[in-house]
């Protein structure tokens, strides 16, 4: 799936991204210690990581924090990693020395912030598990920055094969594998054809609500899907 030598951006879901990227590019500003030597001035250990090894991280985390910023505010058209590397202070180079396009970026910011925002307990059992994963489901698609690059990627997807793959093929269908296995579980059901039916009775009319009407996905439109679907499976 993802890097997995990206910084986890979630660590502290209260701290503001803003602040978050101010203070990456305060470190990725920082000078190299004095070494006399150019190739060594990247190895001073700090605090047991390399100073170039710290001032890459906060570089990655200030352009990751700064793509979500640029998407929700001028939208997928509107984002272009010029913007990006002037919001993140980092130059050109530095990001496509990680990624190939603003494609890569956002899908690095979905499988990071999908990773903690889509979590099941660890062993989900009971209806109530489903309910309260659709809700954090539509919480996530319609209202948390990782929803709108998610929207961003399934739009773009239907124009560009290599978005639509590497969206299906890293993310989609192991989150769909996960859930309709959980779903299975949790509502006691013969087989995953039929778990799947039912996280699809649930999970299409959000997509459909938050991609086509643009209309919000509050608990009261959930509860009321969640009860029409839930209600029709038979007794654990």
């Amino acid at each position: 799936m993802a890097r997995t030598d990206l910084p986890d951006r979630r660590a502290n879901p209260v701290r503001p991204a803003r602040l978050a990227h101010e203070d990456a590019r305060a470190i990725a500003a920082q000078p190299s210690p004095a070494t006399g030597n150019a190739r060594s001035a990247g190895s001073t250990a700090v605090g047991g990581r390399s100073a170039g090894s710290r001032r890459s991280e906060a570089a990655r985390l200030a352009v990751l924090n700064a793509a979500d910023d640029l998407l929700v505010e001028y939208g997928f058209e509107g984002l272009t990693i010029e913007g990006i590397a002037a919001a993140a202070g980092v130059a050109k180079q530095t990001i496509y020395r990680w990624w190939k396009s603003k494609v890569d970026i956002l899908f690095d910011n979905l499988v990071l912030d999908a990773g903690s925002a889509l979590g099941w307990p660890e062993h989900p059992s009971s209806p109530a598990d489903v309910r309260a994963y659709v809700h954090r489901f539509a919480t996530f698609l319609g209202e948390e920055p990782a929803g709108r690059v998610l929207q961003a990627l399934l739009g773009h997807a239907q124009l560009d094969p290599r978005t639509a793959e590497l969206l299906h093929s890293g993310f989609l269908d192991e989150l769909r594998a996960r859930d309709v296995a959980h779903v299975r579980s949790c509502l006691g059901l013969a087989d995953d054809d039929r778990a799947a039916a039912v996280l699809d009775a649930v999970l299409a009319p959000l997509y459909h609500r938050a991609l086509v009407l643009r209309r919000p996905l509050d608990a009261a439109f959930v509860d009321a899907l969640l009860d029409q679907q839930l209600d029709q499976q038979p007794a654990r």
